[in-house]
């Protein structure tokens, strides 16, 4: 399994969920990218780190580092090691003194404390070939960068699989495909009335 380095490219609000955030990881000398979606306070976590502010009393992340430093211990990487049914999960890779452990973490807290520690990042070809994106020449669209099977026409689809391909489509911010089965379903609506 090989180790992918990554890089903080952009951090913003999530067009799929309105309540959420977008963390975008860019692949270090590629041209993928690896979206993650986060809630607002881990956004908020990430957005303090990145342009070094210094609130009044320290956030929880901030808090955890120094309790990490005060014992000696220092996050040497993160590996955001695994994706199971759209979540991704992350370890840390700790050490103290000659001794290293991995702490089992939430995606966003580890690249928060990533930032913190300035520690690399790092994800699997695996992950990557699944959720990561290219970008077009334009860098608007965005494309899987693993083949998918063919599915069937979405004219074959019946009504309550469309709602459901098109609830799917919009979580992964597919909006090409997501407008074409939008296109279906009112084509089918017009010919019901």
């Amino acid at each position: 399994m090989s180790k992918i380095g990554l890089e903080i490219v952009a951090l913003s609000h999530s067009v799929s969920q309105s309540h959420n955030y977008a963390i975008v990881l860019g692949e270090k000398g590629g041209s993928r990218r690896l979206p993650i979606v986060i809630g607002a306070f881990e956004a908020q976590a990430i957005a303090v780190a990145l342009e070094n502010m210094s609130p009044n009393r320290p956030l929880t992340h901030d808090l955890f580092k120094n309790t990490l430093l005060t014992f000696n211990i220092s996050i040497e990487e993160v590996h955001i090691s695994e994706l199971i049914d759209g979540i991704f999960y992350a370890k840390l890779i700790c050490r103290q003194g000659d001794r290293y452990m991995e702490v089992d973490s939430r995606t966003s807290d580890a690249i928060a404390m990533a930032i913190r520690f300035e520690c690399p990042i790092y994800t699997t070809s695996e992950i990557m070939d699944v959720a990561g994106v290219v970008l077009d020449d334009e860098g608007v669209k965005a494309e899987p960068t693993q083949e998918k099977p063919r599915k069937k026409s979405i004219q074959n689809f019946s009504l309550k699989e469309l709602n459901n391909q098109l609830d799917e489509a919009l979580a992964q911010e597919n909006y090409e495909l997501a407008a074409k089965i939008r296109d279906e379903i009112n084509k089918r609506k017009e010919s019901e009335s």
